[in-house]
């Protein structure tokens, strides 16, 4: 059984107990480490590998959040204690709206949980701590450094989104901790963030945990939210001088049937234009649910062009997480 990847952080920023109004060590404690195996022949065991290891936080009896990627179409999670001890864990949930996902613990793990606390509250240059797996020494003290809209290339956004800074070496699952000791995010992505002065710095993107509360319920009874799902494309997309560009097709997707390709612009959904992915998703999203036909005018090769793509739910091209 392999362990977790190593999380140790610089001394020079790693947080001090005494810098914070709550016990630091206590709420570090439920921060643990994730090490999950995929079939190879699982939808996402080429993109994401098939050993994936991050963190996660305890924050309900034996019940561990983390981002959704570590843990799809899992087989095998093993969750890691700070002592070294680790306990076997099912994939309870994944979510692919927010990206969470929630593994249930098989055994104790005898870990204190983390409170939810209001991320909507967490103001630009409040003070956070990225906790990672393995206490102070794998954790980060850091801030908020903006509140924003995000949008990903594999057909996910965000309407508001945290980024902190520093950016965690081992970002995905960590858990982002207010000043009152609660858990507002989960990290999910690394990026580069210009300051006004002109300097890029490394920053984390951080889901916020206000987006579990209301699907918390579906998620723990169903394995997934229990509405209609959003429709899905299967394209990879990027964002290039004011232009939707097609930057990968998923194999046997519903782009693919459409016969859409690799750098085709995507220039409207349903007659409306679109320049940037956050629009191109917001319209996609706002014809219906998975299943729903979807109207795009693109432009291939200085040709401009109509297909109508039959939308899917993405879930069904993934092995479904197990409900015990």
């Amino acid at each position: 059984m392999a362990r977790v990847q190593e999380n140790r952080v610089p001394p020079a920023l790693q947080p001090r107990a005494e810098d914070y109004g709550f016990d630091l060590d206590r709420a570090l404690g439920a921060v643990v480490g994730l090490h999950a195996i995929i079939p190879p022949d699982a939808f996402t065991a080429e993109t994401l590998g098939v050993e994936r290891a991050g963190n996660g936080v305890v924050i309900d009896d034996g019940l561990v959040l983390t981002i959704g990627y570590l843990i799809t179409e899992a087989e095998t999670v093993w969750i890691h204690r700070g002592d070294g001890r680790a306990v076997e864990g099912h994939v309870l949930a994944f979510d692919f709206e927010t990206g969470f996902g929630l593994v249930q613990a098989l055994g104790r793990l005898d870990l204190p949980p983390l409170a939810l606390g209001s991320s909507a509250a967490a103001r630009i240059g409040a003070r956070t701590v990225t906790g990672g797996a393995g206490g102070r020494v794998a954790s980060l003290a850091g801030s908020v450094v903006a509140r924003e809209p995000f949008a990903g290339y594999w057909e996910y956004a965000l309407d508001d989104a945290i980024f902190a800074a520093p950016a965690h070496p081992n970002w995905g699952g960590t858990g982002l901790i207010d000043e009152r000791g609660e858990l507002i995010g989960i990290g999910s992505l690394q990026l580069e963030s210009t300051t006004q002065g002109g300097v890029t710095r490394h920053v984390n993107m951080m889901v916020p945990t206000d987006l579990l509360k209301p699907v918390l319920p579906d998620l723990t009874r169903y394995g997934r939210v229990n509405t209609p799902a959003r429709p899905w494309l299967g394209l990879y997309a990027t964002e290039i001088d004011g232009a939707v560009i097609v930057a990968g097709i998923v194999a046997k997707g519903p782009a693919a049937k459409a016969q859409l390709k690799t750098g085709d612009t995507v220039l409207a959904v349903a007659g409306e234009k679109v320049t940037t992915l956050l629009a191109f998703y917001r319209r996609l999203w706002a014809l219906g649910s998975a299943g729903v036909d979807v109207p795009l005018t693109l432009l291939s090769r200085d040709v401009t062009f109509d297909v109508t793509i039959k939308s899917s739910d993405r879930a069904r091209m993934l092995r479904a997480p197990s409900l015990h």
